[in-house]
């Protein structure tokens, strides 16, 4: 599958001397180079700054389709999890509003909101990780944390959706958690819909 190349934007600077920069400006690339480049130049430097940027944009936005979201959760089952979680399903799904992952154990099923879709992969991956291991132990007890403890941005992952909630809360009018749990009101990490 070929990626459709921007629009793109080049942008000469007298005040630069050596450095190329890119940064998405909406849809479009904006490459900033030293006004005395070359054409040949320019044309060398746009093509390698707009393919990082595609790669970066693609690397943060995580999987983006349900059969990439399967390929994930049996990556880090296999990383973290021992190989021991494997879903029958999962994928992304846009009626869940109020909860960023939830799981059928019974059905070994698992969805994801599409509220992840654009969030760092490394927070999309602790969710999927935390939705796995609801496949091997229900309940958000000691021992399904234990299952947790492996991820190293596991802190880094809870802070961040928090964040993501209470943002989001702000903008809905949403009641706010009274505790450090983020899950106790507003955005819920899971949705156990029922425990094996």
């Amino acid at each position: 599958m070929t990626r459709e190349a921007p629009r793109v934007e080049v942008r000469r600077s007298a005040r630069r001397r050596k450095t190329v920069s890119a940064f998405w400006e909406g849809d479009k690339a904006v490459v900033a180079i030293p006004a005395g480049f070359s054409r040949a130049q320019e044309a060398d430097w746009v093509e390698r700054m707009v393919a990082r940027l595609q790669q970066d944009t693609a690397r943060r936005r995580g999987p983006a389709t349900d059969e990439a979201l399967m390929d994930r959760a049996l990556a880090l089952a296999e990383a973290y999890l021992g190989g021991q979680a494997r879903p029958a399903s999962i994928r992304w799904v846009t009626n869940q509003r109020r909860r960023w992952g939830s799981c059928t154990p019974s059905e070994r099923t698992i969805r994801l909101s599409h509220e992840l879709q654009g969030m760092p992969s490394w927070v999309v991956d602790y969710v999927i990780l935390h939705e796995l291991a609801h496949l091997l132990v229900s309940g958000h007890g000691p021992a399904f944390w234990r299952r947790l403890e492996g991820y190293p941005r596991l802190a880094e992952a809870k802070a961040f959706l928090a964040g993501a909630a209470f943002g989001a809360s702000r903008v809905t009018g949403a009641p706010q958690p009274d505790g450090d749990d983020p899950t106790d009101a507003g955005w819920g990490l899971t949705g156990d819909e029922e425990h094996s």
